[in-house]
Order: structure tokens, then sequence, then C-alpha cells
């Protein structure tokens, strides 16, 4: 590469262009402003999504509106550029791509590319290691690329396939994320993260919506985590102190209500690998059921065909209770708490409360 061009805006957009929104901007810029063509772009197939959902980014005069509309219609799917049996990392030109005396590739071209001013173009096909394949193109309207031109697109091989590695990992530990918060989401659970004054310093998403709509929990002016009650309050204040200033205090548990469930765990934090913007004490890790007592009792009973007296008593006894606490808590005797959870047990395969607690919290009760 020649003294006078260096690489080193292009490499610096390209690794960075990843972040950009949307992606490769500045390097397709820069690019097709180097070569000198009218278009520049990336085109290549993210990891997980449908065989017809690409990315197309670009840079330049896009395709006139009837001649794009025309290629979703019907070029699309009878497009002859042999995409997939091009050599990886070869510079191809125009020509050996489509041949004019080829029907399908003098109509592509009449078509579609000379109306878009594609009259001369380069194209490199790179693939990282797990087999996703980019394209990188330009195209000008007058004149040809140059060997100069190739030189360039050649030398920016290696670096684009490296960039295209790392972006597939990043896509597919982003979609393995989203996924795992969707469900922690709809379990339901959130953590928040607190100084040894139990201020509030950091939250994920679901703690932070807990805050803001389950009114019981909130910050207070001073930023500090209070409760809907003082006790409540008092409780939580207590446990973070003596979770902060020991290292030997165990976790706490606390159950905020019950209709609708809201219970806290909290746990003294791991302060080498804390995240948030001020070393945390402790970690309430918050769990809030979204459905009221009404609402889970339908779904046990559809789910171990259980009577609604019995569904009642199921749900009390899964959220701990014992059959003198759950028989008070539904207005039964304790005898007929009994009878019932014998009923209970059986219907759903169960030999002792443990096995209850356990076979709903396996069941989809949990994410609906």
């Amino acid at each position: 590469m020649p003294k006078s061009e260096p690489m080193d805006d292009l490499l610096l957009a390209l690794l960075d262009g990843a972040f950009e929104n949307p992606p490769w901007t500045k390097f397709l810029d820069l690019l097709r402003k180097r070569v000198a063509a009218d278009y520049a772009s990336l085109v290549f197939r993210p990891p997980g999504m449908p065989t017809n959902t690409v990315f197309h980014l670009y840079s330049g005069r896009r395709s006139p509106p009837h001649v794009e509309q025309l290629y979703k219609e019907s070029f699309f799917a009878r497009d002859p550029t042999p995409y997939h049996a091009m050599r990886e990392g070869r510079i191809y030109s125009l020509k050996e791509l489509l041949r004019k005396d080829d029907p399908a590739s003098a109509a592509y071209i009449k078509e579609v590319m000379a109306p878009s001013g594609m009259n001369a173009m380069r194209m490199v096909r790179v693939a990282e290691t797990s087999g996703v394949s980019a394209w990188l193109i330009t195209t000008r309207t007058k004149g040809d690329f140059t060997g100069k031109d190739e030189t360039l697109l050649s030398a920016l091989v290696p670096y684009l396939r490296s960039v295209l590695r790392n972006f597939v990992a990043l896509e597919r530990e982003r979609t393995n994320a989203l996924l795992a918060s969707e469900a922690i989401q709809r379990l339901n659970y959130g953590w928040i993260a607190l100084d040894a004054n139990a201020r509030v310093l950091e939250t994920d998403a679901q703690g932070e919506l807990i805050l803001k709509r389950s009114k019981l929990l909130r910050r207070d002016t001073d930023g500090r985590l209070v409760a809907n009650t003082r006790q409540q309050t008092r409780e939580i204040v207590a446990a973070v102190k003596l979770i902060a200033n020991s290292s030997e205090a165990r976790p706490r548990a606390v159950v905020l209500c019950r209709d609708p469930w809201l219970d806290m765990l909290l746990v003294r934090a791991n302060r080498e690998s804390g995240s948030a913007r001020s070393v945390p004490a402790v970690v309430v890790y918050v769990h809030g059921d979204s459905a009221l007592s009404v609402d889970r009792c339908e779904q046990l009973a559809q789910l171990f065909d259980l009577l609604p007296s019995e569904s009642r008593l199921a749900l009390a006894l899964g959220r701990g209770m014992s059959i003198a606490e759950a028989a008070n808590e539904l207005g039964l005797t304790v005898e007929t708490a009994r009878t019932y959870s014998k009923k209970i047990y059986a219907k759903m395969g169960a030999r002792s409360q443990a096995d209850l607690v356990r076979f709903i919290h396996r069941s989809v009760l949990l994410i609906a």
C-alpha cells in the first residue's frame, strides 16, 4: 500500500463499525471515497435469522425505486450472481460474475445493474470460521476500477474476516442474552444493588420495573430502598447493615406481599466484581408475581385438574405455608385443609409438600 494512502482510517472505521447504527456506515463512506466508487455495500445474513433476511449496508446512490421493487418482486429469486460459488477472499469483476452471453445474466444487467448505474463492479466474499459469509461490493457508473483499487480491497479482506467473526460471535451472545433475559423477566426476577446504607446504586431492567410499578418497593428522596410499611423498611435496613458488615452473615429473605406475591433475598455482594457505579455492599434479588392469586389458582386448576378450593390451597402450600397457616388464610379448618391436601397430592402425583412445591416451580406457571 503506498505510504501516501495509509489504511489506518479505514481499519479503525472497520473495527469500530459494529457499534454504529447502522453498522459500518463510516467504513463504507470512507471506502467508497477511497476507490472513487458511486456505491459501496456490505451484505450478509446474521446468524439465526431467516434465509430471506439480510443486512444490506451501503454508502452512496441506491438503485431507483422501480428497480428495487423489480428486484424484490422477481429478480431476487433469479439473481444469477454466483455468490456462494465465489472463491473466498478473491476479488471479482462484473464480467467474471455475469456473462453477457448468458441470457439470465444479460437480463439482470439490463434490468437491474445498468439502471442502477452499476456498470463496473468489484466484489469479494469473506467467510468467518462458523460459515457466515459477507460480500463487500463497490460499483461505478463510469470507468473501471484499477489494480490499485483491487490491492486495497485485497488488503482489507483479513481484517474484514476477523471483524465478521467477532460480530457473529457478539450477535450469537446477544441473541442468547435476549432469550435468557426474556425468560428471567417472565419469571419476574430482578436485582437491586445497594450500598451499606441501603442506597440504590444500580438495578437491572426488571428490578427497576419493580421499583417503579410494584408500589411495595421504591427509592426515597435520599435514594434509599424503602418498603411500603415502616416495619418492612426497618427490616430491610437492618438486614442490609448486618450483611454489609459481616462476612459471616447469611442471606436474608423477606416477604413484602402475598397477593400479588413479592419477596426478596438479600445477599452479600461480591465486591471484586461489582458492576455498579460504586461498589455494592448488598445485592437484593427481587421476585414479584405479575398475577393475582385468583389467576394463579385458575392456572393451577388447569395444569393439575384441581378443583377451585384445591387450587387455592395448593397455591398457599406452594408458597411455603404450613397446613395450619394455609387453613387460617383460606378460612378452613386444619382438618379440612389436610383432607384437601391429600386430594391435591394424589392428583399431582406428589408425596409431600416439598414435591408439590417442586412440581409447581417446574411448571409453566412460573412464566405464565
